[in-house]
């Protein structure tokens, strides 16, 4: 049996038929080119969002493509406790179980010396780009349980396992994602639920564009580009693949 390359992978195309995922961030950029993939390739997918007239837009372009889209409002910095237990009852309400996770969405913050960085910001990005990853994980848990062959895959970085200058609380968020996601695979083995990370590489989205302002955008691939890893790791042919830290372009960690 070949090895499969998750750089290059392309699905079957019943692969995803009937697949229950949810896709954080889904309104722009990399979650919404996933997300229009996994429509696309028959995936009963739930998009995820802050922005209502965003999930609407959103909502409106995909549902011609493929079953239609439910779709989820939820705003990681402000959302307290009973909002993620009513997005989990709306979902095993609706659904029963949930076969994917992907948690893509996430916040920059400043890029500056740890000395000089604001406070309240570095408890925003930590919040958002963490422990509300970790809250919605753990709400969701037993809906994945219920799932025959489930997924979750957290959004890593170049800057998730190896310190850069200037990055602060999204280098630092990025850490413990990977830690978090390294801790559930181990307490997940043996079951049927599989837990990974990604890291996109330099992508031409408005996060990239405010981390380097003064990059030319045109020499990025576009998020449609790099769907392929994530297509790999939350469908069924990564069956078996757990606690791993998978790159969508090359060995880079730009």
């Amino acid at each position: 049996m070949d090895t499969i390359d998750p750089q290059k992978y392309q699905p079957a195309p019943d692969a995803f038929a009937g697949r229950i995922i949810l896709v954080t961030g889904a309104t722009a950029g990399i979650g919404r080119a996933v997300a229009e993939a996994l429509v696309r390739l028959g995936a009963q997918t739930i998009l995820l969002g802050r922005r209502t007239q965003r999930l609407d837009a959103l909502h409106a372009d995909l549902a011609a493509l493929g079953p239609e889209p439910a779709v989820a409002l939820l705003d990681f910095e402000r959302a307290q406790g009973d909002q993620y237990m009513a997005l989990t009852e709306q979902i095993e309400s609706r659904f029963g179980r949930l076969d994917g996770l992907l948690l893509n969405a996430g916040i920059l913050g400043d890029r500056s010396p740890i000395e000089h960085y604001d406070i309240g910001v570095w408890q925003k990005v930590m919040h958002v780009n963490f422990n509300s990853q970790f809250i919605l994980t753990r709400c969701l848990l037993p809906l994945l349980r219920k799932s025959d062959d489930a997924s979750i895959l957290f959004t890593t970085s170049g800057v998730g396992n190896r310190g850069r200058a200037h990055w602060g609380a999204y280098c630092a968020s990025k850490f413990a994602t990977e830690g978090l996601m390294q801790v559930l695979a181990a307490e997940l083995t043996n079951t049927k639920i599989r837990v990974n990370c990604v890291n996109p590489g330099g992508t031409r989205t408005r996060m990239r564009a405010h981390a380097f302002p003064g990059e030319d955008p045109l020499t990025l691939l576009e998020p449609a580009d790099i769907v392929s890893t994530y297509l790999y790791l939350l469908g069924p042919d990564s069956a078996g693949v757990s606690g791993q830290r998978l790159n969508c372009q090359g060995s880079s960690d730009a």
